[in-house]
């Protein structure tokens, strides 16, 4: 069957004042994207001709967070009607199929939109397709009333709606998808005489059906459509998507010690046999290799972690950290910006900060790059094989050569050559007896005083 054109037009220009945020809502963030970032990722898996955004006045942050895709203002908040029609403006003529779905509602899947789309090929050549639920409590949504056929009739609103009409459980998830040739015509027939003054986008199915066109209906689960209105609905639908990724993440070969703990980014990738402990944190762009062991209370973000190493306890690995095969990365040790070779080690209670750590070299405890003055930032690279003593400083930029050794509690100020030894610390003093002659000066000094 020969592909239709499809378009998709997302609807945010909801100003979101429930959220009670200075943020647009739709860029609020879910598993580390925000929430439209997530529906355009599900309409980009359609491959479609043609991405709309509809936002409000004012709203250039969020048309520079969709960037490529173009934007159409809805000058006034008069219903879901009149935004879909602030984008006719770029579909004019569009001959193919039209999704219309919310940028409020990040839990949505390609599996149901191509539903929707393949719904539209129907016999009955529907001019409107609309998803439909089953909740568990349907409450207050529109209700879906069929035909004998099974084809749509009509949506009804809960308040409008007769008995025998509320007891129905198929309800109006909101998202729908149009015939382009019929959809300008159709819309632009809804009027506004209702309570609120405003053009209901629900309405379009009436006036098809007054009009001699099927209309269809495309059920799919209500859990993808929850729209986020307010902080509470943000964290259910951020709960409800790391449920999925855990899910996927254990389906792809992954342990996880205690799932309902771990949470993870929209686009992090772990390898087969990785397992990760409790409480672990995956901010955005981590991967993770296979066979990787990361330990509980680790935090990932922007991060490689190469096959077989080991992560933690408390590790935190921030952004431009790349950890190489085998590597140990311990407990209280935090990774920026540096490059840590096969085999090597860093143990504990470590800062390594834009440095180079060769392969098998061993970092040892308290152990600190220096890298930044206050005013620029510089590399430390530390040699193959090379051994820093415990509780040392090294003083970017600043060289260790491979296989070198740094004597414990030295501050490195200076590059220190291949397989030689640096000692950097004052020399140790002792003066026998000066411990008790000075307590016994104290007593003497605490006897006159009292």
């Amino acid at each position: 069957m020969t592909r239709r054109p499809l378009a998709c037009v997302i609807l945010a220009a909801g100003k979101g004042t429930r959220m009670k945020s200075d943020l647009p809502k739709v860029l609020h963030r879910v598993a580390g994207r925000p929430m439209i970032g997530h529906v355009l990722a599900a309409v980009g898996e359609l491959d479609p001709d043609h991405v709309v955004v509809v936002v409000g006045p004012g709203m250039e942050d969020v048309a520079a967070s969709v960037a490529p895709y173009p934007t159409a203002v809805q000058e006034r908040q008069l219903g879901t009607a009149d935004a879909v029609r602030a984008a006719f403006g770029l579909l004019e003529g569009f001959p193919g199929d039209v999704l219309v779905l919310y940028g409020d509602t990040p839990l949505v899947t390609p599996k149901t939109l191509r539903a929707m789309v393949e719904a539209r090929a129907q016999v009955s050549d529907p001019a409107v397709v609309v998803l439909g639920m089953r909740p568990a409590d349907p409450g207050a949504y529109g209700r879906l009333i069929l035909d004998g056929g099974g084809g749509l009739e009509k949506i009804v609103e809960y308040l409008d709606a007769a008995p025998e009409e509320r007891a129905v459980g198929l309800c109006n998830a909101g998202l729908m998808a149009f015939d382009g040739a019929r959809m300008f015509d159709l819309i632009g027939r809804i009027g506004n005489d209702n309570a609120k003054g405003e053009f209901y986008l629900t309405d379009v199915v009436q006036i098809a059906r007054a009009g001699g066109h099927a209309c269809a209906v495309v059920e799919g689960d209500d859990q993808e459509v929850i729209g986020v209105n307010a902080r509470a609905e943000l964290a259910e639908v951020e709960a409800l998507l790391q449920r999925r990724l855990r899910r996927a993440a254990m389906d792809n070969g992954a342990t996880l010690a205690d799932p309902d703990t771990v949470y993870f980014s929209f686009d992090t990738k772990l390898g087969r046999d990785v397992v990760v402990g409790q409480n672990v944190v995956f901010g955005p762009g981590v991967t993770v290799g296979d066979r990787v062991e990361i330990k509980p209370f680790c935090h990932l973000e922007q991060v490689t972690v190469s096959s077989g190493a080991i992560l933690g306890p408390y590790a935190r690995l921030r952004p431009g950290a790349v950890i190489g095969p085998d590597a140990h990365i311990g407990n209280f040790v935090e990774i920026k910006n540096a490059t840590v070779e096969a085999g090597a080690k860093v143990n504990h209670l470590t800062y390594i900060g834009d440095a180079r750590v060769g392969a098998k070299a061993n970092i040892g405890a308290g152990t600190i790059t220096c890298n930044y003055d206050g005013f620029g930032k510089y590399r430390t690279d530390i040699g193959e094989g090379a051994f820093i003593g415990s509780n040392s400083s090294l003083v970017a930029p600043v060289s260790v050569g491979a296989g070198a050794i740094v004597g414990a509690g030295s501050v490195v100020t200076q590059d220190v050559a291949a397989e030689s030894l640096a000692v950097a610390r004052g020399r140790q003093q002792s003066y026998p007896g000066w411990a008790a002659d000075f307590r016994d000066r104290k007593r003497l000094e605490k006897a006159k005083k009292g």
